[in-house]
C-alpha cells in the first residue's frame, strides 16, 4: 500500500511539473549602481574630474545599474510538412508432377500465395506565435568583451489576478538606439516570459485528477 501510495505521488508531482514548466531568466532580476566615489572639495577650476562627461557622447547604457528599453517584437512561424508511402507485393507458384505407385496414378496438383503489403502515412503541423510590447531592463553585468547582460520584469495586478513580463539576454551597445532603446530580436539568449494569474488563469489550468489519468492511461 505504501508503495502504491508513493507511486501515485509521483505520478502526481510528475504531471504538475510537465504542466507548469518556467522559462530559465537570468537572475538577478535588477541590480544597484556602484556606489559613486566621494566628491572632492571643489578647487575652484572650471574643469571637475568628478563630474566630467564626454560632450560627444550620449546617454547609452554601459554600466551596471544602467536602464534599457526593450521593443519586444518576435514573431515565429513554423511548418512541417511529412509525407510517406510504401507498397510491397510477392506472389509464390509451386506445381507436384504426376506421381505412379503401385500401378496407380496419383495427379499433382499446383499450389500459389501471394502477399501485399501497402503502408501511407502523412503528417502536417504549423505554429504561428506573435509577442509584442515593451519592457524596460536593468544592465546585471558588463561582460569583458563590452556586452551587457540585462535583465527586468513587470508586473501588473488586474483585479484578483496578476500579469508579469520576465526578460533577459545579452545586448551589444553597438545595437542601442538613442534614448536606450533596443529590439528584442538583437539580443542574444534572449529568454522571453509572459504568465498571468488568477481565475482567468485557472480555469485554462487541467486539473490534478485529470493529469493523472492522461499520464498513466496507456490510451
Amino acid at each position: 500500500m505504501a508503495v502504491g501510495a508513493a507511486a501515485s505521488v509521483m505520478l502526481v508531482l510528475s504531471g504538475c511539473s510537465s504542466m507548469l514548466r518556467t522559462v530559465e531568466v537570468q537572475q538577478p532580476m535588477t541590480a544597484k549602481p556602484a556606489a559613486a566615489p566621494v566628491r572632492s572639495a571643489g578647487n575652484g577650476a572650471i574643469f571637475q574630474s568628478i563630474a566630467y562627461q564626454p560632450l560627444f557622447e550620449d546617454r547609452r547604457a554601459r554600466n551596471v545599474g544602467d536602464t534599457i528599453t526593450v521593443n519586444i517584437n518576435e514573431k515565429l512561424n513554423a511548418s512541417k510538412t511529412a509525407s510517406t508511402n510504401a507498397n510491397r507485393k510477392g506472389s509464390t507458384t509451386a506445381a507436384l508432377q504426376d506421381v505412379s505407385i503401385a500401378g496407380r496414378t496419383i495427379k499433382g496438383g499446383a499450389v500459389s500465395g501471394s502477399s501485399e503489403l501497402k503502408f501511407a502515412g502523412a503528417g502536417d503541423s504549423g505554429a504561428n506565435n506573435v509577442f509584442t510590447g515593451t519592457i524596460t531592463v536593468t544592465v546585471i553585468e558588463v561582460l569583458q568583451n563590452g556586452n551587457l547582460l540585462v535583465s527586468g520584469e513587470k508586473q501588473i495586478g488586474i483585479n484578483t489576478g496578476s500579469e508579469f513580463i520576465r526578460l533577459s539576454g545579452v545586448v551589444n551597445p553597438v545595437t542601442i538606439l538613442g534614448g536606450n532603446v533596443v529590439s528584442s530580436t538583437q539580443i542574444a539568449d534572449a529568454r522571453l516570459e509572459y504568465r498571468g494569474t488568477g481565475s482567468i488563469d485557472e480555469a485554462q489550468t487541467m486539473g490534478w485528477m485529470a493529469r493523472v489519468f492522461q499520464t498513466v492511461l496507456p490510451f
